[in-house]
């Protein structure tokens, strides 16, 4: 069994029927059991922000639905998400006791909302699945992060 968090811009991907999206589910079968996909809550207020935004119709609105009813969602209201989200927030700017960041890579902040989805699939040892670098340094720290190029088609598996 393994467990994935998709990062928004992996839903973004599967309502908008994009080749990388294809892509993720020839690779890593992501609704095939034993696998399980998961969302965070704040994934799921950012992509209805998305929908809003781009001014989805009807079409897009449906199947945002018939995609948010097969991933189950995962509340931040959570003490072990809390504690990680802290830790994680501490780490990636550089003021974490007991863990240094590599040489060589400088203190960054995060979003906010990338943290609690990042504290979401630390904490539920998960591999978060990804379109850009946000995450590159928590790989291997907190988490597995896998980068989706979004060149990538499911012909490229």
């Amino acid at each position: 069994m393994q467990k994935f968090v998709l990062d928004t811009g992996i839903v973004l991907g599967y309502v908008r029927a994009a080749g990388y999206a294809e892509y993720v589910e020839k690779k890593y079968g992501l609704f095939n059991p034993p696998n399980i996909p998961l969302i965070s809550i704040v994934s799921k207020g950012e992509i209805y922000s998305l929908a809003i935004q781009f001014q989805w119709g009807t079409g897009k609105l449906k199947t945002l639905d018939e995609l948010l009813r097969k991933l189950p969602v995962v509340d931040v209201n959570d003490d072990q998400i809390l504690h990680r989200y802290a830790e994680i927030d501490a780490y990636s700017l550089g003021r974490d006791p007991a863990r240094s960041l590599p040489r060589g890579q400088t203190a960054r902040g995060m979003g906010k909302n990338d943290l609690w989805i990042a504290a979401t699939a630390s904490v539920l040892n998960a591999d978060l699945l990804v379109i850009d670098h946000d995450f590159d340094h928590l790989d291997g720290v907190f988490l597995e992060v896998i980068y989706i190029d979004q060149k990538l088609t499911a012909t490229d598996t």
